[in-house]
């Protein structure tokens, strides 16, 4: 799909400067910029690629104010990070905008959709699914009995879905994410043993989520594991049974999340952090990369280290911790002169 400097720069509200007929149909780093292409100049640190860029078309912010002739149609807008960003989403959007049921694919006779589905060939549609407007559903992708899926969400190829979750709208499931997975519940038996507890429950996820390739989150052992509003869950994280993470936190990869632990909202979690079950974190809460919680948090903390502490707290011990050896060699050097004496 090809569009000229004209429409974009009215779809952006811009100004165009150069060929308004100039047209592109691919998007670039402006120092890798090639005929037919869309970049943007926002940092003052790439001001020197604009002069030698290929690319047909760059935008540009309206304060700026080329030193030298430029080859590169302009167009001029308030903010051309942002403005770069509305083209990233409108390009996704129309390159992911498909619809149509592909074969060979099987949905239930029982389930139910709404207009403009996209389901990939391979998908599988269990009994009384319930899917809504503009959903896409990418191959081989697994939906399971009675789930529920809101409008506009994106289902990504290799996602399994189980049974009884319910998926609101706008969200985004990514490949190999697989929901609804049996919560990680066994009990030990007198002989060493273990028993395997039902986990009868289901997930929750509300509006606007995003979850990231190959996450898991577990079913509740009963009532449901919750991800509510606005959340977004990175690449392989676990989540286990019961958790609830609260409206917009942000979580990176590679994090666990135990059973029961309970999320507040506006939090932020570096990759690779640890939480143990049955704790609550409060809300605003940051929490630095590797770290591991196991007791609970309260409102607006700054946490680092395992187990964690305050970030101001971690911070200054570690400039200790730096300057171990010499304070080591030091106390060493004392108890020789207070042994010499």
């Amino acid at each position: 799909m090809k569009f000229t400097a004209q429409q974009i720069a009215g779809i952006l509200e811009g100004d165009v400067v150069g060929n308004p007929d100039i047209e592109v149909s691919k998007l670039s780093k402006i120092e890798e910029g090639f005929e037919g292409a869309l970049t943007f100049l926002a940092n003052p640190k790439y001001k020197q690629h604009i002069y030698a860029t290929k690319a047909s078309i760059t935008i540009v912010n309206k304060s700026f104010v080329p030193e030298h002739e430029v080859e590169t149609t302009m167009i001029k807008v308030e903010d051309a990070y942002l403005a770069f960003s509305k083209i990233l989403e409108f390009y996704n959007s129309s390159k992911l905008n498909k619809s149509g049921i592909e074969s060979p694919s099987f949905i239930s006779e029982s389930a139910t959709y709404g207009e403009n589905l996209y389901i990939g060939a391979f998908s599988y549609i269990a009994d009384n699914v319930a899917i809504g407007k503009n959903v896409k559903i990418y191959p081989n992708a697994f939906v399971g009995e009675n789930v529920v899926i809101g409008d506009n969400t994106i289902v990504f190829a290799g996602a399994k879905i189980y049974s009884d979750t319910i998926i609101g709208s706008h969200c985004v499931i990514n490949s190999g994410a697989i929901i609804g997975a049996d919560g990680f519940g066994f009990a030990p038996n007198e002989d060493g043993g273990y028993s395997k507890i039902p986990q009868i429950g289901n997930v929750i996820i509300e509006d606007f989520v995003d979850i990231g390739a190959a996450t898991t989150i577990d079913r509740a052992t009963l009532g449901s594991t919750i991800i509510r509003k606005g959340v977004k869950l990175d690449n392989q994280i676990q989540i286990a049974h019961n958790v609830e993470i609260g409206e917009n936190t942000v979580v990176a990869a590679q994090t666990g999340v135990a059973g029961s632990t309970k999320i507040g909202k506006h939090c932020q979690i570096g990759g690779q952090v640890g939480l143990a079950g049955h704790i609550t974190i409060g809300d605003n809460v940051r929490i630095q990369a590797q770290s591991g919680i196991a007791r609970n948090v309260k409102d607006n903390e700054v946490l680092q280290g395992s187990p964690a502490i305050k970030l101001s707290d971690y911070n200054k011990a570690y400039v200790h911790f730096k300057n171990l050896p010499n304070i080591v060699k030091n106390i060493n050097d004392l108890e020789k002169i207070n042994g010499n004496s």
